[in-house]
């Protein structure tokens, strides 16, 4: 397939896997005003909507507005507070990647496994990254065994967090002059 083909294909709003092209929802409309309230709401989402009007220079019923528009359009999808896991006595985390297997399977398992925090179905010799809170080694041990009765895993426990629950905006559209130029 020429790069240019490629590219072109990249621009449009689908995606391309396994010889299928699965289209992909149609990206609402963003202004400016609208990224200024997803920055201020994703760095305090306890903010009132009238102080959140003055940030981003607009009145409470509009900003107000604005925000039902952007949860109506699936942009934002909800408000949950960020906890600090080892005040919660969860002294350990970690990435398990586990092997091919049974999407029902690991569904049921980590459904039953309170101490998974987020559960990725991946592509590469993985099909699933788990992170996972423990509050030591024993106990990480009981949950990565449990999770090796459906296959192989592979452990890798957080030392640091470099950044964690970065603000993120809309991404600039590719500048269909650019995309000829790369071809």
């Amino acid at each position: 397939m020429a790069i240019a083909s490629l590219l072109a294909m990249l621009a449009l709003p689908s995606l391309f896997c396994w010889g299928r092209v699965f289209e992909m929802q149609n990206p609402i409309v963003l202004d400016a005003y609208d990224t200024r309230i997803l920055s201020e709401l994703q760095g305090d989402a306890r903010i009132s909507m009238a102080e959140l009007g003055r940030r981003v220079h607009l009145s409470q019923p509009a900003v107000t507005e604005r925000v039902r528009k952007l949860e109506s359009a699936g942009v934002i999808t909800g408000y949950r507070a960020t906890v600090n896991l080892q005040a919660l006595g969860y002294g350990i985390r970690a990435l398990v990647r586990v092997g091919r297997t049974d999407y029902q399977r690991m569904a049921h398992l980590v459904d039953g496994l309170p101490e998974v925090v987020n559960a990725w179905n991946i592509t590469g010799e993985d099909s699933w990254a788990l992170e996972i809170a423990v509050a030591d080694v024993a106990h990480l041990d009981a949950v990565v065994s449990q999770l090796c009765l459906l296959s192989e895993t592979s452990t890798s426990i957080i030392l640091k967090t470099l950044r964690e629950h970065s603000a993120m905006l809309p991404r600039a559209a590719p500048n269909k002059e650019t995309l000829h130029e790369q071809a």
